[in-house]
Parts: C-alpha cells; structure tokens; sequence
C-alpha cells in the first residue's frame, strides 16, 4: 500500500544505472515542503552525489531522465527542484489503492506496523504517594503513557504498563496520624495533610482500623478510580514498601558493590556514578543508616528489566537531575545506556473565564484531576492532555475545550468521527447500499476534496511509527485533527447521497467515508478516547 517502496525501487534502479549502487532501503522518500512540487520528493542525489564524484543536479536530472523515460507505477512526470531533488508527480490511481488498503486491512490492522516485534517495554507512567488525590498533572502523564504504550503495542511491541505506589517513609505517618487525628476533630500534626479530603476519608475510616494501612488503600483507590475513569490501566502495580521488605534492595547493593561501583565516605555509603556521566556521586545509605531514597528505587528499576527489555519512565518536572544518575546505576548492573530512558512532562494550568482556576478546596495545594475529568469530561480531559509535547507547559482553556464548536478540538474530532458514522445511518434510511468494492470503480475519485482526504488517511501508519519512535502521541492528534479537516471540507463540497449523482460517484464516496471511519476511529483508539457515532 506504500508507494514510497516503488518510488525507492525506481531510483534505486536508475542509481545502478547511473554506475552508483545505494541499498534501497536507505533512500529518502519525503513530501515535497511546497505541494506544488509534487506528491513526493527525494534528497537522493544530494545525498550521492560528492560520494560519487558527480554535481547533484546534474545527477538528479540524470535520474529523472531515466525515470521519465520508463515511468514507475502511478507516477505521471519527474522533476528536478533546487540543488538537486528528485520531485514525483503521481496519478491519483495511488491513492485509490490506499483506499482499497484502509478497507481491506480493517481497523485491526490499518496503520499497524511490525517494528517492534520480538521486542518489549516497560512504561511507568504514574508515580505516587498514596497520601491523597492525584493531580491534573497525574492526569496529563496517565493519558500521554498509555497512548504511548498504545503506540508501542500498534507497532508490535509487548508492553508493561506500570504504577509505582510510594507507600514507604516518614510521609505514610504522617498520613496516618493526619487521618486519626481528623477522626477525632483534631487538626493533623505538623507536616501533616490538612486538605479536606483527609476529614472526608477519617469519616469512612472503621474504628479498628490501621490509620497507614487503611489510608493507603483508600489513596490507591481513589487514584485508581480517576485514572480508570480517563481510560487508562496498568499491567503492573509496584509498591515501594513490598520491594523494601522482598530483599531486593539489599540484593542489589551487593550486586553494586561486588562490582566495585561503591564506596564509604563521611559515615556515608556512595555509588561511583560520576564514572558514568553524572555530575557527581550519591549518596546510598546516609550516615545515620537510612537508605536514601535512590537506592530502593535502583533496585525497583533492575526489577522492571525482567518486564521489559526498554524501561521508558515518565517523570514530573522536578526529576532532570534523576536521569543521569539512574542510567549510571543500571549500566553499574549490566545494562546498556539505551535501555533505559526519562521523559519529562511538565505541568498543567486551568484557566476559566479568563482566570487561573484555583487550588482544589478538597486538596488544598493543587487542582485535582478528578475534578478535571468532572469539569470537561474524560474524552475531552485526555484528548486536550494529548495536543501538544508531554514536555512543553500546558494551559488548558475550560470554556473552550467544553464548548460545541470547531475552535474546539476536541468537538472538532470527535464530530467527524460521528459524521461519518451518520452516513450510514442515513443511507439505510433512504435504502442505499454499499456494493461490493471490487464492483466499484474508484477512478471517479478526483475531486481535489476526495484527494486530499486520501492523501491524509495514506499517512496514518508512517505517523503511528514515527509518533512511537519519537515519543509523541500528540503527533497522532495532529493528524486526528488533520484527518477531521479534510473530512468536514470533502463533506461539504463532495455530496454523497444526491439523489441526482452518478452511482460510481456515489459508491466511490461511501467507501471513502467507511476508509475515513477505520482511519479516523484508529487514530482515537490510539489516543485512548471514545469513538462517538452519534453527538
């Protein structure tokens, strides 16, 4: 279904010709930046040409010569551009075959790729104290890992997703004592959490109840709760204080230490992680004999390799300095520096009315992605999460993002993907049918509308591969944006079910609508957001 490949193999060819031998697989097909250069262009002849000895528009028009004189499959004209690209101008018969692709491979199978398989990964893409709710940025993270992790699944990877519950350290009893002391109308301890929540969940808390225990279990379900709510699960849920008690924490600082990456300073206990591009060592165990922080979680993300051969952790915007240091104690214990990676997302601001929304009243220090997801709704709050770069600040606009109209993106989306669902609905009701596609002939399909929708729904599975290698399933959204574009223009200037248009016209369009919806209701399977047919 991919022209590029016979686009390759033609200037591979002509290259041979041209006494220069270039493996087909490494040659450039891109759009052309001007689309009135053509369909397609490559860099080929830049890229070959000093190699060869040869000036590069010299060489290109060399190779368009060739190609002119025994044109590839679809392809009506080559050009030369600027320095030396080779430009492609196609008939639209490649698009066509892009249609009969979409609807043959299905929604199963459109835009899936077979990169990944063999492999694995492990995404942890929330962590958190079960002390309380979780924040919109929780939320912003939740929704940008597991459509990740959808990405890396459409790509052929098998995938762990994954929750670290911080449920260890001084901030459990502090929780506790917050909670037993809200039980009994007193105010929490110092240091202690006084948002109203802690009063609403001291009130369910059973007299008999261990305040630490019990309270971490109600965080962990609250924060299941919402999470579960913006479509987003886990394979794994790894506590912090179930590792500390398995023995694997000191399991690995044998491991470290063995391997000659630990020593004593100051009373304390160091790891060498200056020898791997850190900018300084860190501490282990401080000298009054606590573990520091660091060191239980090397010996988490050494656990995690056996659930993946990439760890990908998602972190907030307060962790840069844990990268380096994390990746020098995995090399520490055998891993190669490319298996694991951090990336970083930044936080989330409301605004409503034009004004920054406020602190949560039950959290007392942030805004709640529980409320979020109640303010907009789950499909709009995960989708809005997915516009832009996990690792760019994002100002989200309540009003706009719940408001009926093409501003919103969301809205806009999700309304194509109901129109297109409306068609049959409509169709039955004025007793049309879809024929068969092999007695369709789709070469009526040159409006430029019907082209560019075309054109869109072709770049689909370059996207999902490039958005997984790039990690940016904004790009996805990107395109479901691009995707509705082209819908809503073909909607109204291509009629449908006329009753005075040409019946190939007609059938054409159907099944350009019904490659449109396979196209349209991957792309929001991939975002993790509902598909609506009807708004």
């Amino acid at each position: 279904m991919d022209v590029r490949q016979h686009l390759r193999s033609a200037l591979a060819a002509a290259l041979f010709g041209a006494e220069i031998d270039m493996p087909r697989e490494q040659i450039a097909i891109e759009r052309p930046a001007n689309p009135s250069h053509g369909d397609w262009s490559s860099n080929v002849a830049l890229a070959t040409a000093k190699r060869a000895g040869r000036n590069p528009r010299e060489l290109a028009q060399e190779l368009a010569d060739a190609l002119n004189a025994e044109p590839p499959r679809h392809v009506t004209a080559v050009e030369v551009a600027g320095a030396g690209f080779v430009n492609f101008r196609l008939a639209p018969t490649w698009l066509h075959e892009v249609l009969v692709g979409i609807t043959e491979a299905g929604a199963e199978d459109f835009a899936r790729s077979a990169i990944g398989t063999g492999s694995s990964v492990d995404i942890e893409y929330v962590s958190a104290n079960p002390t309380g709710p979780l924040h919109a940025g929780h939320g912003r993270w939740a929704a940008y890992g597991d459509s990740l992790a959808r990405l890396f699944e459409r790509c052929g990877f098998e995938v762990t997703r994954e929750f670290y519950v911080n449920d260890r350290g001084e901030q459990m009893s502090l929780f506790g004592a917050s909670l037993a002391a809200r039980r009994t109308g007193q105010d929490p301890p110092e240091g202690g959490y006084f948002g109203e929540y802690v009063t609403e969940w001291a009130q369910e808390m059973p007299d008999t109840a261990d305040p630490v225990d019990w309270g971490s279990q109600r965080a962990h379900l609250d924060q299941v709760e919402v999470l579960a709510s913006m479509n987003a699960e886990f394979d794994h849920w790894a506590s912090e204080n179930r590792l500390a008690q398995s023995g694997a924490v000191e399991a690995t600082l044998a491991v470290l230490t063995e391997g000659g990456h630990v020593y004593e300073s100051e009373g304390a206990t160091w790891l060498r992680t200056s020898e791997f591009d850190d900018n300084q060592d860190r501490v282990l165990i401080k000298s009054d004999g606590q573990p520091t922080y660091f060191l239980p979680d090397i010996a988490y993300h050494q656990q995690k390799y056996s659930r993946g051969d990439l760890l990908i952790d998602i972190l907030g915007a307060d962790h840069h300095g844990y990268v380096k240091r994390m990746s020098a104690a995995m090399q520490m214990l055998g891993h190669s520096a490319d298996s694991y990676e951090v990336l970083i997302g930044q936080h989330v601001t409301l605004v409503r009315d034009g004004e920054e929304v406020r602190l949560s009243k039950r959290a007392g220090t942030m805004v709640e992605a529980r409320e979020l997801v109640e303010l907009v709704g789950a499909d709009v709050a995960r989708l809005t999460f997915l516009l832009q770069s996990i690792d760019t600040t994002q100002t989200i606009d309540v009003d706009l993002v719940v408001a009926e109209s093409s501003e919103n993106p969301v809205y806009y989306v999700q309304y194509a993907n109901a129109r297109v669902h409306s068609l049959a609905r409509r169709a039955e009701e004025r007793d049309i049918s879809l024929s068969p596609l092999a007695d369709v002939d789709l070469s009526v399909l040159t409006h430029q509308r019907e082209l560019t929708l075309l054109r869109v729904l072709s770049e689909l599975p370059e996207v999902v591969e490039r958005a997984m290698q790039a990690r940016a399933p904004h790009q996805v959204t990107t395109w479901a944006r691009e995707c509705a574009a082209a819908l809503h223009g073909f909607w109204h200037d291509c009629p449908i079910l006329r009753d005075d248009l040409d019946e190939q016209v007609r059938q054409g369009r159907m099944w350009l609508v019904e490659a449109t919806r396979i196209g349209l209701g991957v792309s929001l399977d991939l975002l993790g957001v509902s598909a609506p047919e009807s708004m």
